[in-house]
């Protein structure tokens, strides 16, 4: 049975999309027929991530709107057969997300994939909401800051009373937490929260520690996700974090000062 695993956060700027386009990627590269959802209407940035931003023709509002069948607005991508990309409008509000449309969509994109990764704004708008309301699995991503981990607790209320499980009294979202742009250096200072911090605050399992990375911008420059360059630091946290998504045990690396050797200064694996 496919899984809608939507990737959330409380606020803007902590690496969501990065972070959507990373783990779909990661998927794909086990084997999992995956697509990525941009949920984010009027300001879709999913399809520069994935470096496909001139192969969109049809989106999500076409599709909802009957305007296009899924298969017209699905972009597969080039680097693996398994990941699907689906862009959304840049010119609709977010009211275009009627969640009767939404279902539909997804009933029909369950029969095709495994796996039905959607990259939700930030916040509590209603593009957020809509996306929240049809998670099997949320991947809840933080930064090592106070606000963005308090915010974060707030998503994790709306998870457990107003998505479609909790309206049916069905088992609850299977909850994770992923801590991103995280600097050992900088929470040895007192500059960051720790990441037992963090647990102890939002109290839900801790699924990777994705650490500071030229890499990750690298990578959204060149419109490739990040878990696909397996040499960067970020992308091997990535790929980590798709393992014990899958159930495999994996050690919690990157939470450490790792020492930097010449070869990964001069070139630029970070």
């Amino acid at each position: 049975m496919a899984k809608v695993v939507v990737i959330t956060s409380g606020k803007g700027g902590v690496g969501k999309t990065t972070t959507a386009a990373a783990f779909a990627a990661g998927l794909a590269l086990r084997g999992h027929k995956t697509v990525v959802i941009d949920f984010d209407v009027g300001l879709r940035n999913l399809d520069l991530i994935m470096g496909c931003e001139r192969r969109v023709v049809f989106d999500f509002i076409n599709v909802i709107n009957g305007d296009a069948n899924l298969n017209q607005a699905l972009i597969k991508d080039k680097r693996n057969d398994n990941l699907f990309i689906f862009p959304t409008s840049q010119t609709r509000d977010k009211d275009a997300l009627r969640r009767e449309g939404v279902d539909r969509v997804l009933e029909e994109l369950k029969t095709q994939f495994d796996y039905i990764v959607c990259d939700s704004p930030a916040g509590i708008e209603h593009g957020a909401i809509t996306a929240l309301y049809f998670a099997d699995s949320a991947i809840i991503v933080t930064n090592p800051e106070v606000s963005s981990v308090r915010d974060s607790d707030r998503i994790i209320g709306i998870l457990a009373s107003r998505s479609r499980r909790a309206e049916r009294n069905e088992p609850p979202v299977e909850l994770n937490l992923l801590l991103t742009r995280y600097d050992p250096g900088r929470v040895a200072k007192g500059e960051m929260l720790t990441v037992e911090d963090v647990k102890e605050i939002l109290s839900i399992p801790l699924l990777g520690v994705i650490p500071e990375s030229e890499s990750v911008l690298r990578a959204s420059n060149t419109g490739t996700p990040v878990a696909f360059d397996s040499e960067s630091l970020a992308g091997r946290a990535y790929l980590d974090a798709v393992a014990r998504f899958l159930g495999e045990q994996r050690e919690m690396r990157f939470v450490k000062p790792e020492r930097r050797n010449l070869f990964r200064v001069l070139f630029g694996k970070a």
